[in-house]
């Protein structure tokens, strides 16, 4: 499975992800907006994920609860500001147990690329010291989990 790209200039506040999905945009979308399929992919493996709301809709909102093997709970959520099915998803991203330090605001776009779909992330954070902090955290071996996840899910998707 390949890896994300992650780029974070110093001194930005935002931070750049692309990663190539072998799938087509339709069913990459599908995968990343269905409640259904968010908690089989999202998130380590190791843990549980519980869809508490997903509303993907202008104005809808969105909360995932996260239960790690030792039983502590995380949760994360975000309102949806723009959507435009098999395109682009622009949402807030914040974690609940720092409520306002980091909320994010995400532009997710998909698009063709050689028969395969390129997914590409821009968070914008506040500050740079909170886009610091996120990588500084472990954001990119939970993501890079993450998205290998949404591989193998989407290969079984495709099976069926």
């Amino acid at each position: 499975m390949n890896k994300a790209q992650m780029i974070a200039e110093p001194g930005k506040q935002e931070i750049r992800v692309t990663r190539v999905f072998d799938a087509p945009r339709e069913l990459l979308f599908k995968a990343l907006t269905d409640p259904a399929l968010v908690p089989q992919w999202w998130g380590q493996r190791n843990s549980n994920l519980t869809v508490d709301k997903m509303e993907v809709r202008k104005g809808g909102i969105w909360r995932y609860v996260e239960r790690d093997v030792e039983g502590n709970e995380y949760a994360f959520s975000g309102v949806y500001h723009a959507i435009v099915p098999g395109e682009q998803v622009i949402s807030t991203f914040e974690f609940e147990p720092l409520p306002g330090h980091h909320v994010i605001l995400e532009t997710m776009k998909l698009s063709d690329e050689d028969g395969k779909t390129r997914l590409s992330v821009t968070s914008v954070f506040q500050s740079v010291e909170d886009r610091d902090g996120m990588l500084q955290s472990g954001m990119e071996g939970g993501m890079n989990e993450s998205y290998d996840r949404l591989d193998e899910l989407i290969a079984q998707l495709q099976k069926a």
